[in-house]
């Protein structure tokens, strides 16, 4: 690997070497990602984006807009604005067949005025993906704006979630005065199968395919929770370029924008006449399934530009264009068996046996029915023909029942009262259409159980880890959360990769635990809507497990921020038998079950103020910071926004000080914080929030992915 440079001695070479940086990271991303062909290594690539971000550190006014570390933005307040499209971005007309295809072939050479016989009309075939139409402008080589398509006049300005695409540049190779090219974000397969399975699991409804999950995230109003989710982008036009000579043609007009920096599908095919377009259709019709994205059909286009704006187009679609749309992949079955399963957050999931059928590549046996709502509504019995299809040629869907085939006799399917893994009550929230199984021992879910109970957040038993607890389930060691505190150093030591060494420190974590503050111990319970920032307000107003035990629903939504959904929450996990019976043997085991840190102060200069932290004060964690902030009966939030009160900033402040000065949000430095706070500190064992203290109850943590993303 190249030497790396030494640190700039100055501003000014600091600023010479950022656009340096920028320069070659942009020219990178072109090759690995445009072009396929990257020319360094990603550890290279990393260590260019890793000085970068080091200059930018040390010289934050360095910072331009269009940075490769300035991805992820602000969140925006209030609704996503409206902007109107200089020019609409029209549909396009559809065919179902071949026939239809050369019907639209016929019309357009009429509209040419055209004789059949006259010299083929050069025409581009593409893949016509399935997802979200955007329109992306730039100025001077930087990304300026991100569009939807909307109704065609009018879309919804999503600049900061576009931003997050790793594949979209936010500064060209060149910097053209002015370019607006449109493409398609879509999900990838792979990504989208995996997120709809962790949905499930986590008892929130699966997205129905691929599309509808790119246009959910697009939309997004937090584009950090946009950055967590992989969406992908292909450009597919070239709508104006200023700077450079015009395209000819639309085929050219694909090259400039490559050239550019700009990612355009591979599989894009000029074409002599309509043969080698049935064909071209005909080859990806087989072949969608070889795809990491969704392709519904394709797009025919005529090439020549003059020959396009001879065409002209309708009040609703271009005359020069059409999709040919790929027949839809359907096949029958019959149902074989309704089976209940209990996911690792205890929500039910019903799933019905299939007989085994082909279907798009695949062999289908299994196909999940989502919730006990969408069982009911679709009527699905036990012996019933079914009509399937894959939802995102991934997720495999039953559409509707054949009735008329329907067995005599066929019984609607009885929705079990108790949980098919443990026997407990089973629990359907008014106003939810998943049920649940609230027994935080539950075999099915005692996995997850366990591992929420360890993390840091809550227990903060380190070296409880996934690989262990298996091993933990798998030989009996453990059957319910609280066997964690029967484990012993010498049953430990047997496990595979333990030894003596490691089972007596994680017995010193075991035993540590026990003396963690009242507001871990709510929160490791893994009670449905319960937080960090729940519990630590739960721990407050309860002195006790036993008074939070005994707690209506009318005392819990006296506690501040706590509302009717959280408190019936709290009442049915605490109403279950096995949940009583977990908080005894906790008891029994030693752990602390009451609250020991003050209560915050009835008023002071924090008190009912919505705060946000950044930067760093010398001293001080960042949950520190939160932790007193709290005590002082101050809100937190993670971003700033027209809500915001007040924000704390430390030194090396990122963009939430543009914002809090955008907005007027009064700030407060470090020494005025500590002026207010006095000279005490909290002791690290009292802080009642872990790395990181998400505030967001629920919210999902951020998807890793490769760096170049």
């Amino acid at each position: 690997m190249t030497a790396r440079p030494a640190a700039p001695a100055s501003k000014r070479e600091a600023a010479a070497r950022a656009e340096e940086l920028r320069r070659q990271i942009w020219f990178h991303r072109k090759r690995y990602y445009v072009d396929a062909q990257p020319v360094i290594s990603d550890g290279e690539y990393d260590a260019l984006e890793r000085e970068l971000a080091e200059i930018e550190t040390r010289f934050p006014d360095l910072i331009t807009p269009d940075s490769p570390t300035q991805r992820v933005g602000a969140e925006v307040a209030g609704e996503l604005p409206t902007v109107r499209h200089a020019v609409p971005m029209l549909s396009l007309d559809n065919v179902a067949s071949f026939e239809e295809l050369q019907e639209w072939h016929a019309r357009l050479l009429r509209a040419l005025g055209r004789d059949e016989g006259a010299a083929p009309i050069p025409l581009v075939a593409e893949l016509k993906i399935d997802g979200v139409s955007v329109s992306l402008l730039y100025e001077e080589g930087a990304l300026r704006r991100a569009v939807t398509r909307g109704d065609g006049f009018e879309g919804e300005d999503v600049t900061s979630n576009v931003r997050t695409i790793g594949t979209v540049p936010l500064r060209l190779l060149e910097p053209v005065p002015f370019l607006e090219a449109r493409g398609e974000v879509y999900y990838p397969l792979k990504e989208f199968a995996e997120m709809n399975r962790r949905r499930e699991e986590a008892g929130e409804p699966a997205f129905a395919n691929p599309r509808n999950a790119a246009a959910g995230t697009i939309r997004l109003l937090d584009p950090r929770l946009a950055d967590s989710r992989p969406l992908n982008l292909f450009i597919w036009g070239l709508v104006r370029l200023e700077g450079r000579p015009r395209p000819g043609s639309h085929s050219a007009g694909l090259q400039a924008l490559r050239d550019l920096g700009l990612r355009v599908n591979p599989n894009t095919r000029l074409c002599g006449g309509l043969d080698e377009v049935e064909a071209f259709c005909r080859q990806w019709s087989g072949k969608r399934d070889t795809l990491d994205y969704e392709v519904d059909g394709c797009v025919i286009k005529v090439d020549p530009l003059d020959l396009q704006e001879a065409a002209g187009s309708t009040a609703r679609a271009p005359r020069w264009a059409c999709a040919y749309k790929f027949p839809a992949r359907q096949a029958t079955t019959t149902v074989r068996a309704i089976e209940v399963q209990v996911g690792r957050t205890g929500a039910l999931t019903p799933v019905a046996i299939l007989e085994p059928v082909r279907l798009a590549g695949s062999t289908i046996s299994r196909c999940t029915l989502h919730n006990e709502e969408e069982l009911r509504r679709k009527d699905v019995r036990v012996g019933d023909r079914v009509l399937i299809e894959k939802g995102g040629d991934v997720i495999p869907r039953i559409v509707q029942v054949i009735l008329e085939a329907r067995p005599a006799g066929a019984a609607p399917f009885a929705w079990p009262e108790r949980c098919p893994a443990c026997g407990s009550a089973v629990v359907r929230p008014e106003g939810e259409a998943i049920s649940r199984c609230l027994n935080a021992s539950c075999p099915a879910r005692l996995k997850e159980s366990i591992l929420h109970f360890a993390r840091r957040e809550a227990m903060d038993i380190e070296g409880l880890g996934e690989a262990l607890v298996d091993q933990l389930i798998a030989r009996g060691m453990v059957r319910e959360v609280a066997d964690v505190y029967a484990l012993s150093a010498d049953a430990l030591a047997g496990l595979e990769r333990m030894g003596k060494k490691s089972a007596q420190n994680l017995m010193q974590q075991i035993e540590r635990s026990k003396s963690v503050p009242f507001e871990r111990v709510i929160f490791a319970l893994g009670i449905r809507f319960v937080g960090e920032r729940t519990a630590q307000l739960l721990a407050t107003a309860f002195p006790s497990i036993d008074a939070l035990m005994e707690a209506g629903p009318e005392d819990l939504m006296k506690v501040h921020e706590i509302g009717e959904r959280v408190a019936e929450s709290i009442r049915q996990f605490f109403a279950q038998a096995e949940n009583r019976r977990l908080v005894e043997r906790l008891r029994q085991a030693g752990v602390s079950l009451r609250g020991t840190g003050p209560a915050p102060l009835a008023s002071g200069p924090f008190t009912g103020k919505t705060c946000v932290v950044t930067g760093t004060i010398e001293g001080y964690t960042r949950d520190e910071i939160k932790m007193m902030l709290r005590r002082q009966g101050a809100r937190i939030a993670e971003s700033v926004s027209k809500k915001t009160d007040l924000l704390i900033c430390g030194a090396d402040p990122g963009s939430k000080l543009d914002r809090a000065i955008k907005l007027g949000v009064k700030v407060m430095d470090a020494e005025q914080f500590r002026l207010l706070m006095g000279p005490g500190r909290p002791g690290a064992g009292e802080s009642g929030a872990g790395a990181g203290g998400a505030g967001a109850e629920g919210a999902g943590a951020a998807g890793g992915g490769r760096s170049r993303g």
